[in-house]
């Protein structure tokens, strides 16, 4: 029996926006430069249907075609900051809160032979 990723046949509705706007702005751009689907396909290596599908926002596109798409629109820089371990506040509080408060001097080895 085939396993089926769920996350494909229905991601989370936040994740499924995302999505959709992110194909929505990949497609404005892609327009306002005055680009074809096979240009744009050409330009990232890829046939038509990948182009279509992450512009429909599909959860199945590959995460290298969104990112081939940005960087063929030349916004990928701000790609750079997605998970940025430095913007995470909450995983910095919660790695604030496991830092030792107090340091012990450790006994070390004897140099007296």
């Amino acid at each position: 029996m085939v396993a089926r990723n769920q996350l494909l046949q229905a991601p989370p509705y936040a994740v499924e926006q995302a999505l959709k706007r992110l194909g929505d702005n990949l497609r404005t751009a892609r327009i306002r430069r005055n680009y074809t689907i096979e240009e744009v396909a050409q330009k990232i290596g890829t046939g038509p249907r990948a182009v279509m599908d992450a512009e429909k926002g599909k959860a199945s596109t590959g995460i290298g075609v969104y990112a081939a798409l940005l960087w063929v629109h030349d916004l990928l820089q701000p790609l750079n900051d997605v998970a940025n371990p430095a913007n995470d506040e909450q995983g910095l509080t919660l790695a604030a809160a496991k830092e030792k408060t107090r340091v012990r001097k450790s006994a070390g080895l004897d140099s007296d032979f």
